[in-house]
């Protein structure tokens, strides 16, 4: 489905907010920057236009084509992976990508990014090193048109077009008993959520704040890591615990809670300590952190009134997949008195597609711009 032009960009840019030259990015002689002014003009279906997944710590991003095909309706190509904190600023990186372009040019995209959107353009989140803002980004770069998608309203766009094989069921049936709501969910840098419901005329994605609902305990352990969290803020938000910094958080406030120095500064580091086994700090931190996400999945299951199954995606779920599966995550997922009979009703699936921000912002795109 996706062809991939893998690279880790990291030179950065220049800090200036001043508009950026036609002339920074050309390749090959060609200019690869709009002579439109910005505006609402919407692009047509045949032109190739950029996708990019904007997350607190990379930027995604691709060239995309319409295929026609309903089943696999775009291809992303030319695939780059960008440090945020290598530039100043979101222009700096979709400029540097469209000089990448082999030949080949776009005028329009779409960004995926979490956040409140203002009327003024600029959006607010708290996992980002610098200002977003769509309309700045497109008066700067001559783009004809560049709008804007939540990220986890993204993904789920993205859900339905993911293959069996890029999957991995963690519990409930193979295929849903009916065609109902669906959850995406996934921990990065925060967490993010969004819904999927369809209608007679397809499907509406509903976007959620999911991960600044309060953060619940459910056994003594989880008691007293949150009263800990309390102590230090008044309110404690579920991707406190259920991100790449929350697992960081649990972990800290475990050294604290044993009286032990924290032998590990980064997520990824009580990950893979988690994962070798050789540090039990970090594998009951990892422990906590799987009992937390399965409560956390079955109370939105429960609120969302999701019948169409759960998709998990991105953020570090991939790197701890096996174990997720011996953790107590499904245990907890079903933990719901009564209602645990309705909730064994439900999938719960794994999703190990690497770039699926990027296709379901594609997606998303295409969905608003192909009947113009």
């Amino acid at each position: 489905m996706l062809t991939t032009l893998s690279a880790d960009r990291k030179t950065p840019g220049h800090a200036t907010a001043a508009p950026l030259s036609r002339a920074a990015y050309r390749h090959r002689g060609r200019s690869v920057l709009s002579n439109a002014t910005s505006g609402s003009t919407l692009a047509s279906s045949r032109q190739p236009f950029i996708a990019a997944d904007v997350g607190g710590t990379h930027v995604r991003i691709g060239l995309v084509h319409a295929t026609g095909d309903a089943a696999r309706p775009v291809d992303v190509v030319n695939y780059r992976k960008y440090a945020c904190a290598a530039y100043p600023g979101l222009a700096e990186i979709i400029g540097d990508f469209l000089g990448t372009l082999d030949g080949g040019t776009a005028e329009c995209g779409v960004i995926a990014s979490a956040g409140f959107p203002l009327e003024d353009g600029t959006v607010i989140t708290a996992n980002l090193p610098w200002r977003l803002s769509p309309r700045e980004i497109q008066q700067r770069l001559g783009l004809r048109d560049l709008r804007l998608v939540n990220d986890f309203e993204a993904v789920a766009y993205a859900a339905a077009l993911v293959g069996d094989n890029e999957v991995l069921r963690l519990t409930g049936p193979a295929t849903a008993s009916e065609r109902g709501p669906t959850l995406v969910l996934g921990p990065g840098t925060g967490l993010g959520a969004a819904v999927w419901i369809p209608n007679a005329h397809g499907a509406t994605v509903l976007a959620t704040e999911a991960g600044q609902a309060a953060l619940s305990a459910g056994n003594p352990l989880e008691l007293a890591l949150l009263e800990r969290m309390l102590a230090r803020q008044p309110h404690v938000p579920v991707e406190s615990a259920l991100s790449g910094p929350g697992l960081l958080n649990l972990y800290g406030l475990l050294c604290e809670l044993r009286g032990q120095a924290p032998a590990h500064a980064t997520p990824g580091e009580v990950t893979a300590a988690a994962t070798r086994g050789d540090d039990p700090l970090a594998r009951e931190a990892l422990e906590v952190f799987c009992g937390f996400l399965g409560s956390a999945v079955g109370d939105m299951a429960l609120l969302y009134g999701i019948t169409g199954g759960v998709y998990l995606a991105g953020g570090i779920l991939p790197q701890i997949r096996e174990f997720l599966l011996q953790s107590r995550f499904v245990e907890r997922f079903l933990n719901k008195g009564p209602m645990r009979a309705a909730l064994e009703r439900i999938p719960v699936r794994l999703v190990e597609h690497g770039q699926l921000g990027v296709l379901g912002a594609a997606n998303w795109y295409l969905g608003q711009t192909q009947h113009a």
